[in-house]
């Protein structure tokens, strides 16, 4: 087991990842910043505090399982892996390039340590569910991890996830929704309600957690209390904002889909204690 990180460290972190993030978006000139960014902290408390990982083995047998159901937020997803270990920082500027392996998508054949290619969404609850009753049949002690996007509710398979793990009672599985109400089109609420989320999961039997998704505190005390609730799957609603951590792209969904410019993310480095150049020499000398 590594080294967990403290609220500070994981703050100092997430402020790396939010770097790298602006960075990777940069120099792709395409991929999605809004969902990233609203990701940051529960995702670098997954994986610098909660999980069961080893990077330099990425197939390790007693590894928890984490699955991104929201897979375009590539971006965040390969920040935290090159800065847990899977593979070397600088690959990060070449995300989206020709000669590079970090496609815009997620994909298990290229990235290892990805446990299930991504891209359709809603697939990816159901393949989280599947892994945790395989993982219960297996009498495995491992935990499975599943996030999802608020928008991504809107799929019909998504419920058939969330009522087939109520079904078999999978308390060793926890899902995070990144619940930050933006999506491609506009406010979620708008293209097509999912409120009372919390009220939905309860009606379909499972354990429901509300926290500030920028909060560590909260983040890992309700990673806590579902690791100790028996019986059912939790689900964690994450409150986050779009865009989190730069002033001009939060709570916009207009940065759902579109990455910053060179001018656009001077100011977001600067907002976040580097520059670009800085943070494009971190990276390519790690």
């Amino acid at each position: 087991m590594r080294k967990k990180l403290n609220i500070d460290e994981l703050k100092a972190k997430a402020l790396e990842v939010r770097r790298d993030i602006i960075t990777m978006l940069t120099y792709a000139g395409s991929g999605h910043s809004g969902g990233s960014l609203s990701s940051t902290d529960y995702g670098t408390a997954l994986f610098f505090n909660e999980m069961n990982i080893d990077p330099k083995n990425p197939e390790y047998s007693e590894r928890d399982m984490w699955f991104f159901s929201i897979g375009h937020v590539t971006p965040v997803i390969y920040s935290l892996m090159a800065e847990s270990g899977y593979f070397e920082k600088n690959a990060l500027l070449k995300f989206r390039k020709l000669d590079g392996f970090l496609e815009g998508h997620p994909c298990k054949a290229h990235v290892p340590g990805i446990e299930c290619s991504g891209g359709s969404l809603g697939q990816g609850l159901s393949v989280a569910v599947g892994a945790a009753l395989g993982s219960r049949m297996d009498k495995h002690s491992r935990r499975v991890y599943a996030i999802c996007g608020d928008g991504e509710l809107q799929e019909g398979q998504i419920w058939e996830a969330v009522m087939f793990a109520a079904h078999y009672k999978l308390d060793n599985i926890c899902v995070f929704v990144d619940y930050n109400r933006k999506q491609i089109d506009g406010d979620v609420e708008d293209i097509m309600g999912i409120h009372p989320l919390d009220e939905k999961f309860r009606s379909f039997n499972w354990n429901v957690i509300t926290i500030d998704g920028h909060n560590f505190e909260e983040i890992l005390a309700a990673l806590e209390e579902a690791k100790n609730t028996k019986g059912k799957p939790t689900v964690i609603l994450g409150n986050t904002i779009m865009g989190k951590g730069v002033s001009f792209m939060e709570d916009l969904h207009t940065w759902h889909g579109n990455p910053p410019n060179k001018e656009q993310a001077e100011i977001a480095c600067k907002e976040l204690g580097t520059t670009l150049e800085e943070w494009t020499t971190h990276l390519e000398n790690n």
